[in-house]
C-alpha cells in the first residue's frame, strides 16, 4: 500500500468520524424523546419497551407503557427524523445545483401548493377520523405535485432549457398564486375556525403520523439519502459551475431536470404528512458544510442525521414545553433556525 493511499485512507476514516458520532447522538436523541412528554417514563422502561418489541428479551412490560412509547411515540419520532432527514438532504442538492445559498426544499412552490391542496380539503369539510386524515394527506400530495408541473412548465418554457434562475422566479411566483387562493379561501370560507385550523397546518406537525404513515416517511428518507449520495461526485462537479460541471462530462441540463423533479417528489411525500416545517432544509446543510466541508459524500449523511435530530427535538419540544397544549412544530424550529441563520450571515460577513 503506498503512502498516498494511506494517507486517502486516513483522511476518508477522519471524514466518517463526525457521521458515526451524528448516528449515536440520533440514536440516543430518539431514546430519551421516547421518555418525554405528558407522561414521563424512567429511560429504562423506554429501554425495556423497545427491546421487547424488537424481539431482542421476554422483559416485562406493563400494558400503558408498551402502548405510550410503542405505538403513539414512537411512530412520531420515526417521522420526525425521517422528515428532518429528508428536508435537510434536499436543502443541500438545491443549495449545490443552484448555487443559491438561500434555496431551501420550498424552493419550488412545493409548500404553497401542498397547502393549497390541504387547505381546499379543511375548507370543504371532511368528517373526522381515518377519512379526513386521508384526505388531508392526499389532497397536500395532489397539490404539491400540481405546482410542481406548473413551477417545471413555466421555468422551461419553449426552450425546454431548466436554468436555476428561472425556476426561482418561477417558483416564487407560483407560491404567491398559492398563497392569494388559500388567503381568499380561507377569508370567504364563512367558518370560523378555518383560519385556526389552517395556520396549525401550515407551521407543521408530526402529530398524526402513525406507524403506516412512519414506515413509508422513512423509507422515503432513506431511498433519498441512497440515491442522492450515489450521485455526490455529480454534485460536487457544480460547485465550480455549470461550464466545470459539462467539462467533467456532466450532462447539466438532464441532471438538473432529474435532481430537480426528484427532490421535489421528496419533500411533496413528506409535506402531505408534516405540514410544511421551515429552517430545518436552509439552515443544517449551512451549519454541516461549515464543520465537514463541501464533499458530499460525508455532507449528505451529516445532514440528514443533523437534520433528524433537529426535527426530533423540535417536536419534543412542541409537545412538552406547554403543559397540556402542543405548540406547531414550525413554531420551534423557526425560534430556533431564525437566530442561528442570522448568527451565519454574520459570520459570513466577517470573514
Amino acid at each position: 500500500m503506498t503512502g498516498t493511499t494511506v494517507a486517502r485512507s486516513a483522511r476518508v476514516g477522519s471524514r466518517s468520524v463526525p457521521v458515526a458520532v451524528l448516528a449515536l447522538v440520533l440514536v440516543a436523541t430518539m431514546v430519551v424523546a421516547l421518555a418525554i412528554g405528558s407522561v414521563h417514563l424512567p429511560l429504562s422502561t423506554v429501554l425495556d419497551v423497545v427491546v421487547r418489541r424488537l424481539g431482542l428479551a421476554d422483559l416485562p412490560v406493563e400494558p400503558v407503557d408498551d402502548r405510550i412509547v410503542w405505538q403513539l411515540r414512537m411512530p412520531r419520532v420515526l417521522g420526525a427524523a425521517a422528515v428532518g432527514a429528508g428536508l435537510a438532504i434536499v436543502g443541500v442538492v438545491l443549495q449545490s445545483i443552484t448555487r443559491n445559498d438561500l434555496a431551501d426544499p420550498y424552493l419550488l412552490g412545493i409548500s404553497g401548493g401542498a397547502t393549497v391542496g390541504a387547505v381546499s380539503v379543511l375548507v370543504l369539510g371532511f368528517g373526522g377520523g381515518l377519512a379526513a386524515t386521508t384526505a388531508l394527506t392526499g389532497g397536500a400530495f395532489a397539490g404539491a405535485l400540481a405546482s410542481l408541473a406548473v413551477v417545471l412548465v413555466v421555468a422551461a418554457g419553449r426552450t425546454g432549457a431548466l436554468t436555476p434562475s428561472r425556476t426561482v422566479l418561477a417558483g416564487v411566483a407560483v407560491g404567491q398564486v398559492c398563497a392569494a387562493y388559500t388567503s381568499f379561501v380561507v377569508i370567504f370560507s364563512g367558518e370560523h375556525d378555518a383560519a385556526r385550523r389552517v395556520l396549525s397546518w401550515t407551521l407543521g406537525s408530526v402529530a398524526g403520523v402513525r406507524w403506516g404513515s412512519a414506515v413509508f416517511l422513512v423509507v422515503v428518507a432513506i431511498v433519498a439519502v441512497i440515491a442522492l449520495w450515489c450521485v455526490s461526485s455529480t454534485l460536487d462537479a457544480f460547485a465550480f459551475g455549470e461550464v466545470a460541471a459539462s467539462s467533467l462530462g456532466v450532462g447539466v441540463a438532464a441532471f438538473r431536470w432529474i435532481v430537480l423533479t426528484g427532490t421535489a417528489l421528496v419533500v411533496a411525500a413528506l409535506v402531505s404528512f408534516s405540514g410544511a416545517i421551515g429552517f430545518v432544509g436552509l439552515v443544517v446543510p449551512h451549519v454541516a458544510r461549515i464543520l465537514l466541508g463541501p464533499r458530499h459524500t460525508i455532507l449528505l449523511p451529516a445532514s440528514a442525521l443533523g437534520g433528524a435530530i433537529l426535527l426530533v427535538w423540535a417536536d419534543t419540544v412542541a409537545r412538552s414545553l406547554v403543559p397540556g397544549q402542543e405548540l406547531p412544530v414550525g413554531v420551534v424550529t423557526a425560534a430556533v433556525g431564525a437566530p442561528l441563520f442570522a448568527y451565519l450571515l454574520w459570520r459570513g460577513a466577517r470573514t
